[in-house]
């Protein structure tokens, strides 16, 4: 006869409490990797902006608050905000672009209203674009997420070698310290088990660092400089102006942000185990990136999204609780309120988070290949629209200014290589399926 114990259902692994020292071991996994999102964001729009240090700090201080407040959010996913998976949240790259062209074309403060309008703006569009997830099928996400792989990988590969025609530019040693970085967690993930094996990621960070720290590329002389206490500040550039002209290009982002979060919430429920329809989940992850930009526009922030190194992490650790995430959330508060340790993480070396960055961004690219070979690529539609899709997503990201003589306003989704590449894969695929002929049995049947 069963007894109680084997009545109980076991626990989904997306739903496991793990011990708090292990919540804060694999949270703060998570906290290292992403860190370099939000400190590379801020201060790219501090050195175009030209902001003072303190305005800095604040700002930083206030990205890392709003990041860990979403993430939170997104993880236990109350009433609806939030998809109840283990997701953390950056600032976005190509919404820092954008953020930027607006703040220098008129003001920062209208950049901000920008980014509240917009955050509005993905509830107003929400209804709609729930119909549209039927265009996301198996193809596309996977395409989607070998985009995201080839595009971030380039990105943080300039955190290596630096700007081209810089005196430093591909410096051996910080390509060494990079490379060094990469191996020394793939080792880990070799040599170790258990635990220790689930950290590696972190523990190629750690690794890295002090091997640059060991070569003089650490400097941490000015991290106790300075106040202890970040206090961000409620609209920092005074109050926001709602220009609708200036903020069209990035509420038209939203719309890409939309179809990006939809394959990060397929590839993380897939990854996870979550049972039941994963595009139910998408509205919420959408929400919940609603909400974090409203929240970080307030605090003088760009748009806050849900993030694709985040996905993975959770694929290379295996460590699949939405808790751990959650745990990552408060850590990101802390570090928001205690300065010294913002400026510490701001300290890290960039080669050895472009290599951290560029190992787990190319695991994303596995899980899209993943996700690609459960479709049969010898079909004749399905081979033209992973092809379609990579052609027109890989041009902008590999040839740089290819759509530079076109028309501004066009600019902004030609030259976006993962916006590009999933909007043809998606209209390619729909066009293939709408002129499939019926099968055969089903035209004799209706003879």
């Amino acid at each position: 006869m069963p007894t109680a114990i084997d009545s109980v259902p076991p626990t989904d692994p997306v739903d496991e409490r793990l011990p708090l020292k292990d919540l804060i071991l694999y949270g703060f996994q998570h906290v290292l990797v992403m860190a370099a999102s939000p400190i590379t964001a801020v201060f790219l729009v501090a050195q175009t902006l030209g902001f003072d240090a303190g305005l800095t700090v604040s700002i930083i201080s206030a990205t890392f608050l709003v990041c860990g407040l979403g993430s939170i959010l997104q993880s236990f996913g109350p009433a609806g905000f939030g998809a109840r998976l283990p997701f953390i949240m950056v600032p976005g790259g190509a919404p820092i672009a954008i953020f930027l062209a607006i703040a220098t074309q008129t003001d920062v403060q209208t950049a901000v209203g920008a980014v509240l309008m917009t955050g509005v703006f993905y509830f107003l569009a929400l209804p709609v674009f729930r119909r549209l997830l039927r265009f996301f099928p198996p193809i596309v996400v996977g395409t989607m997420l070998l985009l995201v792989a080839v595009n971030l990988v380039k990105i943080y590969g300039g955190t290596i070698t630096g700007r081209s025609g810089e005196a430093h530019f591909a410096d051996p040693v910080n390509v060494g310290l990079a490379l060094a970085t990469i191996a020394l967690t793939v080792i880990f993930s070799r040599v170790f088990t258990g635990t220790l094996q689930r950290i590696s990621v972190m523990l190629g960070l750690i690794a890295g660092t002090l091997l640059a720290a060991a070569l003089g590329r650490l400097d941490v002389s000015g991290v106790m400089q300075g106040p202890l206490i970040a206090v961000p500040q409620l609209f920092p550039f005074g109050m926001p102006k709602f220009d609708i002209v200036a903020a069209l290009p990035l509420i038209i982002f939203s719309i890409i942000s939309m179809a990006e979060a939809t394959g990060q919430t397929i590839a993380t429920a897939e990854i996870v185990d979550r049972k039941g329809d994963a595009h139910a989940i998408v509205p919420r992850t959408i929400r919940g990136d609603a909400v974090a930009s409203i929240v970080g526009s307030m605090f003088g922030t760009s748009l806050i999204i849900t993030s694709g190194e985040n996905v993975g992490i959770v694929r290379a650790t295996a460590v699949r609780s939405r808790y751990v995430t959650a745990m990552a959330g408060v850590i990101l508060v802390v570090i928001a309120l205690i300065a010294p340790v913002s400026r510490l993480a701001s300290v890290l070396p960039g080669p050895v988070v472009g290599g951290t960055a560029i190992i787990v961004f190319s695991i994303i690219g596995v899980i899209g290949i993943h996700v690609l070979s459960r479709v049969d690529l010898r079909e004749h539609g399905a081979m033209f629209t992973l092809a379609s899709g990579l052609a027109m997503g890989l041009m902008p990201i590999l040839v740089p200014g290819v759509y530079s003589q076109f028309p501004q306003w066009s600019q902004m989704i030609l030259g976006n290589g993962l916006a590009m590449g999933t909007i043809t894969a998606a209209l390619v695929n729909a066009f293939f399926q709408f002129n499939a002929p019926k099968p055969l049995e089903n035209t004799e049947h209706a003879q």
